[in-house]
Order: structure tokens, then sequence, then C-alpha cells
């Protein structure tokens, strides 16, 4: 395996035979080529025979082998350049019975449940996500990430469309003010990919025009913003906010931005995830004006950990943004202790904090993805001594009927003997801690 430093020396080498870089190849702030300054981080752990790069004056992205050979069977008269351009992948998005069932053996369950679709939450898969799905076998985690059965039209005790109450602690269209400091600010109802398992299916649509710039819901949001003081902490999501144009995203940015008392603005997006063409050094350059600025990214899987989306993190990373995970807990997907180990390792080296690990929630048609509480009791504490505690996300639920966010651990204290506090540690020793002071 190549080191890191080879393969960014000979990407180095690589651009020597580019035209002349067009402006965006610079940061404003220095003169250096934004290549040169974060190829090492973009490039880490990656063989030389995984990527690609596109030549030209454009900015580059990776290509990996596997995306390479899927764009050359299912879209030959697409160019790399094409490829790796987030709009073309959107425009593409593979959304109907006839396409998936051209790239996937569907089983008849799932044909069936594409079949029988109508409403919110469509089928949409980019392409680029679409290159990840394993086309014989129906189990593939990513694949049942994404692709619709049958299961999803059996309404189970206890589901709703909208378990957290969202729409009942909402002042006015598209925000949600559950907690006393900070509101959710849902700026679109369009996501390039669909996942099966959303807690906002109720209103996610497949009308590619809602990504539009709704300026008279975004002003009445942002008046109530302004108007109340007690909110220091803006969460922008959707929907998928990086589906918006960049000079609509930074409208929004630059507006929340005026107000004195936010003091931080989180972006919550998949789209590092399922279409990491859209980190662009353009995006990357905007949104660094806006600091301080934090992302969380929905991460499932580790195999969504390509080189595609390191180098989306990387530039992120390379921007100063602070990059969280949030990873709904899945039955079939990655309920598992060395599958859940795997995909924190894998954040940790891109970069990325596993910050939050969801108990899925209880919406309509959603039994067949959901585990019992004990089971991501187990992952964490199978997670919690035996790695670095910057990989060990914190378990949640979120309460039904809007009652927030709350944590969950493994039990390890055993009780008191006398003044001392008895621990259970990683391993399931007790030890003993003097729970007192003169």
């Amino acid at each position: 395996m190549k080191t890191p430093g080879a393969i960014a020396q000979q990407l180095r080498g690589l651009s020597e035979e580019l035209e002349p870089p067009s402006q965006c190849l610079f940061d404003p702030q220095s003169e250096e080529p934004l290549l040169r300054r974060t190829s090492t981080a973009e490039f880490s752990g990656l063989e030389l025979g995984q990527i690609r790069v596109i030549r030209g004056g454009k900015p580059r992205f990776i290509h990996s082998q596997r995306a390479a050979d899927f764009r050359k069977r299912y879209f030959p008269q697409t160019t790399q350049s094409e490829w790796n351009d987030w709009r073309w992948q959107i425009r593409h998005r593979i959304q109907d019975l006839k396409t998936l069932s051209a790239m996937l053996a569907l089983s008849p369950d799932e044909r069936e449940a594409i079949a029988r679709h109508h409403g919110t939450l469509p089928v949409s898969i980019t392409p680029y996500y679409a290159s990840l799905l394993d086309p014989s076998d129906p189990t593939q985690p990513l694949r049942r990430s994404v692709v619709p059965v049958t299961g999803e039209y059996l309404t189970s005790p206890g589901e709703s469309p909208d378990p957290l109450g969202e729409e009942h602690t909402s002042p006015v269209p598209g925000l949600v003010h559950r907690y006393p400091d900070r509101v959710l600010f849902l700026v679109t109802d369009f996501c390039s990919v669909c996942c099966r398992y959303c807690t906002r299916s109720r209103m996610i649509g497949d009308d590619e025009t809602a990504r539009g710039f709704n300026t008279r819901h975004w002003e009445q949001a942002i008046d109530y913003i302004q108007k109340t003081p007690t909110i220091r902490d803006v969460l922008i999501s959707g929907g998928d906010p990086l589906t918006l144009p960049d000079e609509k995203l930074e409208w929004l940015l630059w507006k929340l931005r005026r107000i004195e008392h936010v003091e931080m603005i989180r972006i919550g997006t998949k789209a590092p995830v399922v279409l990491p063409q859209r980190i662009t050094p353009a995006l990357t350059r905007m949104l660094k004006k806006y600091h301080p600025l934090w992302m969380s990214i929905h991460f499932t899987h580790p195999d969504e950990l390509t080189p595609e989306v390191q180098q989306a993190c990387g530039r992120l990373a390379d921007a100063g943004i602070p990059l969280g995970s949030q990873t709904v807990l899945l039955k079939g997907i990655n309920d598992q202790v060395e599958t859940m180990t795997r995909l924190v390792h894998g954040l940790v080296k891109t970069r990325v904090r596993p910050y939050y690990l969801y108990q899925c929630d209880p919406i309509s048609g959603s039994a067949h993805f959901r585990t019992p509480v004990s089971k991501g009791l187990e992952i964490i504490q199978g997670l919690r001594g035996h790695t670095t505690g910057y990989a060990v996300p914190n378990y949640v639920i979120d309460a039904p009927g809007g009652g927030g966010k709350i944590p969950l651990l493994p039990e390890y204290v055993a009780g008191y003997d006398g003044k001392d506090l008895l621990l259970k540690n990683y391993e399931g020793k007790t030890y003993r801690y003097p729970d007192y002071c003169e």
C-alpha cells in the first residue's frame, strides 16, 4: 500500500499536467493552491488504484473504481466531469421501478413495495449512492436503507407520522422550538436520497422545486428567531439543506449571522455521504465565512466511508468546520457491535466525531427497522472501554410526543457498601470509590 505522502506526491505530479487552475482552486487568504495544501489530508488512507482524478481546470474529485465501473455500465454517455457534478447527480436520481430493476435484482417484496408507493418519501437514490448497492443481495445494509419493502405499509402500535410532535412545537412554518435556547430550522423538504426510516417521512417530497428559494417561509422563521433573544443555537435541517444552491444557503447563513444573540449555527445533512460531489471548494470557502459553524452528518454504515466521502469530509474539516455524526440504530443494518465499531473507527479516521446513536423513531411503518433498546445499550457497552472515548457516541431516545433527547447508558453503578460507591468497569469487574468527604 502506498503511503499518504506518496499518494499526495503523485497527485501533485498530476497537477503539473493540468491546464492552469481556475480561480476556485485558490484560497482567498493564500496564494498557495488549495489542492497542495489539502491533498495529504484528503487522500489519507487511500491506495492509488482506488482513485481517479478529473483533468482540466475545474476542481477535482476522487472517482473510485467502483463508481467508474457503475457509470460506464449504466450511464455510458456520461463523462467523469458530469458524474462529479452534484446537480447532475440530483437530476439523474433513480426514482422508478423500471430503472431500479435494471440495476438491481429486486426481490418480490421490494418490487411490490415500489409498485405500491404513493405520496411522500418517494424512492430516490443518487447514481453515486446506487453504485454502492449490492445488485444481487436485498439484505445488504445500504440497500435495505434506501430500497422500500412492504413493511413500510404496516403500522404497528405506538407508531405515528410525527412521533416527535414537531408540528406541535412549531411557532411558525418550518421552525421547531422544543428547547429554550435552540431551534430547528427546516429550510427544505427535499433530499437527494430518501432513507426509508426517515423521521420526517410525512413531509419529504419528490419535487425538486421544493428546494426553491421560499423567502416567505424563511423570513417568518428568521423574524421569529430575531425576536426571541433566548435562542442562541440554530440547527438548519430539512430535508437536506445542502441540496440548496450555494447562493441561497449563503443568504440564510448571512441572515442568521446578523442576529446578535445567535451564537452558533449547525447544518444537519447527509449530502457528504450520499452526494459527496456537493462538497466543492466553492462551498467550503463560502461556509468558512460564517464560523462558528458546525455540521452534523448522517452516517449509517461503515460501507459508506468511501474515498469520495473521505474527500468530502476532509474538505469540510480543512475549512475549520467541526464534524459530528448522527447514526440511527437499525435492525439488520448496523445493530452489531462489530459493525458499529468499524463505523466509529472509520469516522474518527475521517475526522468526524461519532456524536449521536439514535434509537429509531417510531414513525409509521418502521417496525422492521427498530431494535429493542437493550440492543443499543449492548452496543454502547461493547464500545465503552474497548475503544477511545472520542469514538463512543451518545445513545439517545428522542422521546415521543416532544420530550426531547433522553440519554441512555449501561448501568455502571452497582450500589453502595456503606459510604463506598460500587462501580462496574467495562470488563464487568467491581471497584469501590470512597463517596464521602470531610
